[in-house]
């Protein structure tokens, strides 16, 4: 990779969008947000970073020295040839006026700066004022100029928006309206205009510490739709620059993130006879951040489509090749050159989704089935943000939450992340704020670090963060010895031996001529002889030694099943592999050591079921909370593991080039897998509620959630329960009906953030109280070990059932915790009602890393409102 420019480092600059207020990396319109984990082998010319800047009218005042009346201005002429040179392309001219009233901070001698400066002033003033949901009386420009000017359009709705710009500029008297002038197109004042000003404010920002010369090869990309932002590669030095002035809020390194489907939605209740919003589900547009899709998969056919709804912005930008129809109504590439999926992640997780039902899908055989997603008439729109080695960059991901929320998608589906990190420097959490402003909920994966505590990389609240768990559908696999024992194994074998034949088994430490004894055993990584094991399934003593067994040659493999192996064989594998428990992995040593020629085979899977379910997977990534340690996180689990749905035919099933398989449906397991799951039950529950907040949707889903226990034969407690499942697991039909939802505005979580002392945040006066105070479905406290504690939570719901109803509150409390409502009944004479209510919770000193739960219910004998309780220390 060439930098082209001095061998620099990436920088994101991210641009708030309207008011002056610093907005970090959440609060206006359009602030901005980059997803991917901080790995600089993947940036070869450095790190990523990412700088917030004050909004752009007044970042531009402040950057060209505008920034009051410590000057006198200039003459009339000059400025208005200034104003001219930007407002006769909006059909406006000046009137003639021998004085005017603003006052300039200096002279601006460049001419090209005026010209952008103006124009960049109007068109965000038009586009502003013009905008639905812009509120004027938030809007405080500081240093633009009031100059009496005479408009001439012939469009009264237009006039009307040059006297709400005149009226918050203060000048409505000096507006005078007469023929002549059209209204532009696009009714947010031309948009390609106002974006070209954005991006030559970023190209400014770079210019002032870069010089002219330096500054076009330093920008990498723009972002102008949603957010105010803009890509660009720096040395560290020049990043102090910039991170140094005081219109910019926060600089921090960017990360790469990894990636990470049918019987699962009938063991959820969502069955295919479900109660469905036909017209309405036909509306709404999922959009799927990942690693593009297949479009001609059956599951994507558009067959009894009608044309996308009327509120779809968006495009179809997918590269060569590449097709939309009604069904994939848009798509865009922002790592490669196509939106087509070479990896398969991204075709799986759309499908399990939204795709439609397609009868007979199957796994070369296994778990054959319809295969559907959980709002099946629903469009998709894609967004191509990680290629073919798995990763995606964080200037792309930004881009995407730019592009889908300007689209208009009703729902943002990703499953992809890293390690939790600080709001502010979170681009996941920033991308999906500014989405949540909009309407718009994103649904995020919890991560696959687990089964060890704190390891949840969705971790603010705005987001619904999903864990993975188990279906009642299992996969399983036969090792058959020579000597007639057959032992169930854990394995997703495709490949089909002949029944009754038998192959040679060989042990790893017998297998190697270059490695020790104990890395022979376990099949590590160069130690197996490829003319030893050729032929013979290889037996070893650790749960990935089946990659070095595939490199080697070998027919098959036979792992040790630890909590490790576990994530391996819930995928297809390039070779026949099954992975035992230890005594039957010694079950199978023992019977090689009782013979000179130990034979076996490995039959293909077949599915038995699961009478377990539901668990949550050992990789799924666990609480307690890194970052808001009172918030619970993951908020809910979904079906993750052995999931069945659509893929990309070019992409091998097992990932591993070598692996030569083709098929259209594949099987895979993650959290990845959970996320659409839980975005599909969202969509569902929007088609009956199209007016519910992101958050009043998110509460249906968690406090409906079946109760889930926590794994009996976890090795450590503490980090099983809620905080591997959240509220419990997804149950969407009982969602549509919650009885009452807890809602959380966008000034709640500012108060929470500034609770936190979030770097780069605005905060309206002195916040009182913690994070454990938003109004959210779940209620989590960190307590000091050895001191007894009394909390208080704060709550309010609002009234969605019944509007005459009264709800009772019971409480399922350990022993170790008491937990008091007040007041303990509430009653509701209409629908949207609310009611507020307090959680009291008290008990005496827990030890280090103790982990106690209870349970609240509101039920009024139709709905049971039931929300988590968890009290920890570490």
């Amino acid at each position: 990779m060439n930098c082209n420019h001095h061998g620099h480092n990436y920088v994101q600059a991210i641009v708030g969008a309207e008011k002056g207020e610093p907005i970090a990396m959440l609060l206006s319109p359009s602030s901005s947000s980059p997803i991917a984990s901080a790995d600089s082998s993947c940036h070869p010319c450095g790190s990523l970073f990412t700088i917030f800047l004050t909004a752009p009218l007044q970042a531009f005042c402040l950057l060209l020295g505008i920034s009051g009346s410590d000057i006198e201005m200039d003459t009339f002429n000059k400025a208005e040839k200034l104003l001219s040179l930007s407002l006769s392309e909006w059909g406006l001219t000046l009137a003639t006026s021998d004085t005017l009233n603003p006052v300039w901070a200096q002279t601006l001698s460049d001419p090209f700066l005026r010209r952008l400066l103006l124009r960049f002033i109007f068109s965000q003033a038009v586009l502003m004022l013009y905008a639905p949901t812009f509120n004027k009386k938030e809007y405080h420009p500081t240093c633009l100029p009031t100059l009496p000017v005479s408009v001439l359009p012939t469009n009264n709705d237009f006039q009307m928006v040059v006297m709400q710009i005149a009226s918050v500029f203060g000048t409505a008297n000096n507006f005078v309206f007469s023929e002549g002038v059209v209204l532009p197109e696009n009714r947010y004042g031309d948009m390609d205009r106002v974006e070209h000003s954005t991006a030559s404010l970023h190209l400014s920002v770079l210019q002032e510490v870069l010089g002219e010369s330096s500054a076009p090869g330093s920008l990498v990309r723009s972002y102008t739709r949603s957010f105010n932002a803009f890509a660009a590669r720096l040395s560290d030095e020049e990043r102090q620059i910039i991170a140094s002035r005081k219109e910019v809020l926060s600089v921090f390194p960017s990360r790469t993130l990894q990636l990470q489907t049918t019987r699962s939605w009938d063991f959820m209740g969502l069955t295919e006879n479900v109660k469905r919003n036909p017209t309405v589900e036909s509306d709404v547009i999922v959009g799927v951040i990942d690693g593009g899709i297949w479009p001609e998969s059956e599951s994507f056919s558009d067959s009894g489509y009608g044309p996308p709804p009327k509120k779809w912005k968006g495009t179809c930008a997918g590269g060569s090749y590449f097709t939309c129809n009604n069904k994939v109504v848009g798509a865009r590439v922002y790592n490669g050159t196509s939106a087509r999926d070479e990896e398969g992640h991204g075709t799986h997780t759309a499908s399990t989704a939204a795709g439609i039902k397609v009868s007979g899908a199957n796994f070369f055989g296994l778990a054959e089935g319809n295969a559907r997603g959980g709002v099946p008439s629903a469009r998709i729109a894609v967004y191509k943000v990680c290629g073919k080695n798995g990763y995606c960059r964080d200037e792309d991901v930004l881009a995407a939450f730019d592009d889908a929320i300007a689209d208009g998608v009703d729902l943002i589906t990703i499953s992809l992340g890293g390690d939790a990190t600080p709001f502010q420097n979170d681009s996941v959490a920033i991308g999906s704020f500014h989405a949540m402003e909009k309407g718009i909920l994103t649904v995020h994966g919890a991560g696959n670090s687990g089964p060890t505590s704190s390891t949840v990389g969705s971790v603010a609240p705005w987001l619904l963060s999903t864990a993975a768990s188990s279906t009642d559908r299992k996969i399983i696999d036969k090792v058959v010895l020579g000597n007639g024992k057959t032992i169930i194994g854990n394995g997703i074998n495709s490949f089909t031996q002949i029944k009754g034949t038998k192959f040679p088994l060989i042990h790893g430490k017998d297998a190697s001529s270059f490695c020790s004894n104990a890395e022979a055993r376990i099949c590590y990584t160069g130690c197996l002889n490829s003319s030893l094991v050729k032929g013979k399934i290889v037996v070893c003593d650790w749960g990935e030694g089946w990659e070095e067994a595939f490199r080697a040659g070998a027919l098959g493999s036979i792992m040790l099943d630890t909590e490790t192996m576990e994530d391996f064989t819930n995928f297809a594998l390039p070779i026949p592999t099954s992975g035992l428990t230890a005594e039957k992995h010694d079950v199978v040593k023992s019977y090689m050591n009782s013979t000179k020629n130990p034979q076996g085979n490995i039959l293909k899977s077949e599915v038995i079921k699961n009478s377990a379910a539901s668990v949550v997977a050992s990789f799924s990534s666990r609480g307690p909370n890194a970052i808001a340690p009172e918030i619970l996180k993951p908020d809910i689990a979904a079906p993750g593991i052995q999931i069945l749905a659509a893929f990309s035919p070019v992409s091998p099933p097992s990932g591993d080039p070598k692996d030569r398989r083709s098929t259209k449906y594949s099987i895979m397991s993650g959290t990845s897998m959970a996320c659409p799951h839980v975005a599909g039950a969202a969509a569902y529950v929007k088609t009956f509620h199209p007016d519910w907040s992101p958050s009043a949707i998110k509460s249906a889903l968690m406090t409906t959630a079946w109760p889930m226990n926590a794994t009996k034969q976890a090795k450590d407690e503490y980090q099983e329960g809620e905080f591997a499942f959240g509220a419990g697991h997804i149950n969407p039909v009982k969602a549509i009906h919650p009885g009452l939802v807890y809602e959380t505005s966008r000034e709640d979580y500012i108060n929470m953030l500034c609770s936190m002392k979030a770097v780069g945040i605005t905060c309206p006066g002195e916040i009182k109280g913690s994070p454990k105070d938003l109004n959210y479905p779940s209620m989590q406290v960190h307590v000091e070990t050895g001191k007894s504690f009394a909390v208080e939570f704060p709550r309010t719901v609002t009234n969605v059932g019944h509007a005459n109803s009264t709800y009772v509150s019971k409480v399922l409390t350990d022993s170790q915790i008491n937990v008091s409502v007040k007041p303990s009944i509430l009653s509701f004479k209409s629908l949207k009602e609310k009611k507020s209510f307090v959680v009291t919770v008290s008990g005496k000193a827990l030890p280090p890393r103790k982990r106690v739960s209870a349970s609240l219910v509101w039920s009024d004998r139709t709905h049971n409102v039931r929300s988590p309780i968890v009290v920890y220390t570490v």
